[in-house]
């Protein structure tokens, strides 16, 4: 009795069930139905023709424009350091003294020589004189009137001598000031007053030309043909730029090809010279290098806010003329100043999606935001 009982109250609910059940599955279809014909708003532009540059950026080391490390002509000991490290100084300015004791004394023991031999040499000249003329009275014969004028000869070629041992006594003497070569910064102290150094060894003061610097890089040697090309029109204007710092850009201009790639990198290393009057830049520092290797022109351009990136590359959405999306991958040239230069993917006067593509897929109906296309404006640098 009670299993007949149970039997209507069992297929009752059964009946609930699956009336809820069917309900709640056609449910969904709706919402979907129902989004799926709601225009997604979004902010578009259209593709525009115009100028592109194609910039080469690397990053290059600073170079003095001229370094020498200042060594003795002499062997001695220092007397005095004549410099503070990191100095600005100019060329001439003494910047090591070493004892000029011994090389005075020189300078005077050679004087004496000169003097003594000059006397020797006006004795020679004045016995030449009388020689011959006790010859033309008859009193000497031709040999000894000879043997007179060689003395006088050699004399004077001893005198010569004593002369230049004199010059070089001097020289060794004005040695003793060193001086800097040419105006630029000296680097750190490397000798202080008492040491000994030697001749053309020790390592006394290290003097760098900051103004004007060289920058130098490297650049793969798949452009190696436009760098020449554009070398040989002047110089290439280059943009220096320290890192991290924006506001710290320097103009300059690429005058060196180096004559050989370097095997083991596939590069070849190039020079830029700029000016540095201020010192704000420094010999070894890192710096970013921008060129403009060539100009594209009549180029299709586009916000680089419509730039996607996906597994397969980059590509944007493209509005059609139903108001549809639809999804075109590209091949970039380049981008500069908000634009991007597309060589495959776009056409002119394309419509293409700058903003809401994360609510976008292939084939959804779309609402410009700003009720028309905007267009992409040429990227070509102000002259």
């Amino acid at each position: 009795m009670n299993k007949i009982k149970r039997l209507p109250l069992a297929l009752g609910l059964a009946a609930v069930i699956g009336g809820f059940w069917y309900w709640s599955g056609k449910k969904p279809s709706a919402t979907t139905a129902s989004t799926a014909s709601t225009p997604v708003s979004v902010v578009v532009a259209r593709a525009q023709s115009g100028e592109m540059p194609v910039f080469l950026n690397v990053v290059g080391r600073a170079e003095a424009y001229e370094g020498v490390t200042i060594k003795s002509r002499l062997d001695g000991q220092i007397l005095s350091v004549n410099f503070t490290e990191g100095q600005a100084v100019k060329q001439g300015d003494l910047l090591v003294r070493l004892d000029p004791g011994d090389f005075n004394a020189r300078v005077a023991q050679a004087e004496a020589v000169v003097a003594k031999d000059q006397a020797q040499l006006a004795k020679a000249q004045a016995d030449q004189v009388r020689y011959l003329g006790l010859k033309a009275r008859g009193f000497v014969s031709d040999e000894k009137v000879n043997e007179v004028r060689t003395t006088e000869v050699a004399a004077a070629a001893t005198l010569k001598a004593d002369h230049a041992a004199l010059e070089l006594a001097r020289l060794q003497l004005s040695y003793t000031a060193i001086r800097a070569p040419f105006s630029g910064v000296v680097g750190a102290r490397l000798v202080f007053p008492g040491s000994t150094v030697k001749i053309n060894d020790t390592a006394l003061a290290v003097v760098n030309r900051v103004d004007p610097l060289y920058v130098s890089f490297a650049v793969p040697e798949r452009h190696l043909q436009r760098l020449r090309d554009a070398v040989s029109k002047g110089p290439m204007n280059v943009q220096i730029a320290v890192p991290g710092d924006n506001s710290a850009s320097f103009a300059g201009k690429a005058r060196f090809i180096d004559n050989a790639v370097d095997t083991t990198t596939g590069t070849i290393q190039m020079k830029a010279l700029l000016d540095n009057k201020r010192g704000k830049l420094t010999p070894g520092q890192f710096l970013n290098v921008s060129m403009v290797l060539t100009t594209v022109s009549n180029a299709v351009l586009v916000p680089n806010e419509a730039i996607q990136q996906g597994t397969d590359g980059n590509f944007l959405y493209v509005v059609k003329a139903d108001n549809t999306v639809e999804v075109r991958k590209l091949d970039i040239i380049a981008s500069y100043q908000g634009k991007t230069a597309i060589a495959k993917g776009v056409t002119i006067d394309e419509t293409v999606v700058t903003d809401g593509q994360l609510r976008l897929t292939p084939g959804a109906t779309v609402q410009a935001g700003n009720g028309e296309a905007q267009p992409a404006t040429s990227a070509a640098p102000a002259k």
